[in-house]
């Protein structure tokens, strides 16, 4: 298997915040959608991917992504990515899924834009 690591950083109540390192590809894509998944059937229906550290990604890496929205979605949770590579970026961008995923510069902007649509709901 190549190289690539899930790491949960910060969790409180349906939130999640994990860092994706190494590389999404057809070898590590079945183990990021399983992880990422596993953490909105544990309750962090709303999850943060921190993708800064990521080096490589494929067709594969990309539709595990999606996989992981469709799943949040389903759970009446959302996805968010934080430090987008410039090139998974463009892929985003181009394919119209940047309207979908919600991307900050980093993970501290990623919490802190959750942290106020909470707030704005619940008001």
């Amino acid at each position: 298997m190549t190289d690539f690591r899930l790491t949960t950083q910060h969790t409180e109540g349906d939130l999640a915040l994990a860092h994706v390192s190494g590389e999404l590809d057809i070898a590590t894509a079945p183990h990021l959608r399983a992880q990422a998944l596993a953490l909105i059937e544990q309750g962090h229906r709303h999850l943060i991917l921190d993708l800064g550290a990521v080096t490589f990604c494929d067709s594969t890496g990309f539709s595990a992504l999606v996989g992981i929205y469709r799943c949040a979605k389903t759970s009446g949770g959302t996805l968010t990515l934080a430090a987008v590579p410039d090139r998974l970026e463009r892929l985003l961008d181009l394919t119209g899924l940047s309207t979908l995923l919600p991307a900050h510069p980093t993970a501290a902007h990623a919490l802190v834009a959750h942290s106020s649509s909470q707030d704005t709901a619940t008001a």
